[in-house]
């Protein structure tokens, strides 16, 4: 089918053993960074590697000093220390350190697109619900193709929303992600019903 961007993403991700962490730790992370640097490349900041996992093997599909979308999303809510202080202490390289919180329970987030995405799709519809499921506990929306006007919120972008939920089992993540999407709507919105599917089998 057509090509689009993430449409939802869930964290932890079960596939990632601590072996396999190691695993890709020393062969594909350490590997880049000392090549930055023989090259005299001082880099601070994100690297994020796009990697497909076949039978246990790490394989490259991409790299980018940036986090990923959606992927963020869910790493994000189970974030418990600040963000900035994590930022500031890579600029001022002590992230060493500083302590990084996480909240062991899973997170999972379901990106609500546009009618027609990834192709031609209609701007400027109003979306309702965002209140209700804002309301929901261990619940939130993030705003991607959305802009306000007045006291309304409408749609600005192809991926609208990634609406993301915590839950102490992944299953219960997926039902909570789900539940604050059902509350959301504005015409034509989409989105998969399948996301966490994968995380559920392993």
């Amino acid at each position: 089918g057509p090509n689009t961007g993430g449409m939802g993403a869930y964290s932890p991700a079960p596939v990632v053993t601590p072996e396999l962490h190691t695993l890709v730790m020393t062969t594909v992370m350490q590997p880049v960074v000392d090549t930055l640097r023989k090259n005299g490349i001082h880099f601070k900041g994100i690297l994020y590697a796009g990697l497909m996992i076949d039978n246990g093997v790490p394989n490259v599909l991409e790299f980018n000093v940036r986090m990923g979308d959606p992927e963020t999303q869910p790493i994000l809510f189970r974030l418990q220390s600040d963000l900035l202080d994590l930022i500031e202490a890579v600029i001022d390289e002590r992230l060493h350190e500083v302590s990084v919180v996480v909240d062991p329970q899973p997170t999972v987030c379901v990106v609500m697109a546009a009618g027609g995405y990834p192709g031609t799709y209609e701007k400027g519809l109003p979306i309702a619900g965002l209140d209700q499921a804002a309301a929901l506990d261990d619940t939130m929306g993030f705003h991607a193709g959305t802009r306000q006007q007045g006291l309304e919120v409408l749609t600005n972008g192809g991926r609208v929303l990634g609406v993301t939920a915590r839950g102490p089992s992944i299953a219960a993540a997926i039902d909570n992600a789900y539940r604050a999407v059902r509350c959301i709507t504005w015409p034509g919105a989409q989105y998969r019903n399948d996301i966490g599917r994968k995380a559920l089998q392993r």
